[in-house]
């Protein structure tokens, strides 16, 4: 099965704006890429109308991607906490529909980076709480005909969802139609004793993929078993885009909120070309068996 390949704005840049997103959709389509993520970090940041005509002059499909940055919770926190992270996530399903975009993908659940011991007891109040806190936003998103992708992160970045059998029980009473999973190969590699089987036991729940190298850098020269993770997304069937998330290390923000602390590539533009190049050798070179 043969996929788009898409790229992460945050590759060049955080946080988005007209003119950057301008600059990076003409790169990123001169670059061969068929998708663009574009993270709304903050309401107003970028015209989605704007974007939405940019895109369509550079043939590239849209994603949403949310960025749960501090004080975005929809757990564990004060009610006033939760309604302004739901009203965040609604205005993301808003910018996916007037950009055309099927996906708003993320780690919805707390404020990245945010983790605590639980016991198995409080686990489960916590996935009961998400339920209850998610639950209308995946229906805003469902009548939006849009599917939400919550994404489990590794375990430093948080202690509630970090592997596929946790994100199924968290949210199980909520996926179908617009819920489903968003995985990342980084996390997948730090979390799951088997990447390939982590995605298979998502199945139908997997809604968006993202790749990167081990460390975060390009795909392809590092030591992830990529034709046995595509696969995987055959097994299941899915044939939605591979998103290429990585981040520059030149912005204050973004390299910490990362931990971004050297050079991945001698550029960024060289960490694009050298990922893109070689996930479309590996399909060729898949279609020809």
């Amino acid at each position: 099965m043969r996929r788009i390949i898409g790229v992460n704005t945050w590759v060049w840049t955080s946080p988005l704006d007209d003119e950057s997103l301008a600059e990076i959709a003409a790169k990123a389509a001169g670059l061969g890429f068929g998708a663009i993520e574009l993270p709304v970090e903050s309401p107003g940041d970028w015209s989605p109308d704007a974007a939405a005509e940019m895109l369509r002059d550079h043939r590239l499909a849209p994603v949403v991607i949310g960025a749960m940055g501090p004080g975005r919770n929809l757990i564990a926190a004060p009610g006033s906490e939760v309604v302004a992270t739901q009203n965040y996530l609604v205005h993301c399903v808003g910018v996916a529909e007037r950009l055309g975009a099927r996906i708003v993908a993320g780690p919805f659940t707390a404020a990245t980076g945010r983790a605590w011991r639980m016991d198995a007891e409080e686990r489960v109040a916590r996935y009961r709480e998400l339920q209850a806190s998610l639950g209308p936003v995946v229906r805003a998103a469902e009548r939006s005909g849009i599917r939400l992708a919550v994404e489990p992160l590794n375990r430093y970045e948080t202690s509630l969802v970090n592997t596929v059998e946790q994100a199924l029980e968290a949210l199980g009473p909520l996926l179908g139609p617009g819920l489903g999973l968003a995985l990342d190969s980084y996390h997948l590699n730090i979390e799951e004793k088997h990447v390939g089987d982590a995605i298979r036991l998502a199945g139908e729940h997997l809604a968006y993929v993202q790749v990167c190298g081990n460390d975060r850098g390009a795909v392809g020269d590092d030591h992830t078993d990529w034709p046995a993770f595509l696969d995987a997304l055959d097994d299941v069937g899915y044939s939605g885009p591979l998103g290429l998330e990585s981040f520059t290390g030149d912005n204050d923000t973004i390299a910490v909120a990362a931990s971004v602390w050297r050079p991945l590539a001698a550029s960024q533009d060289e960490l694009a070309a050298r990922s893109i190049r070689y996930l479309t050798a590996l399909q060729d070179e898949r279609e020809r068996r």
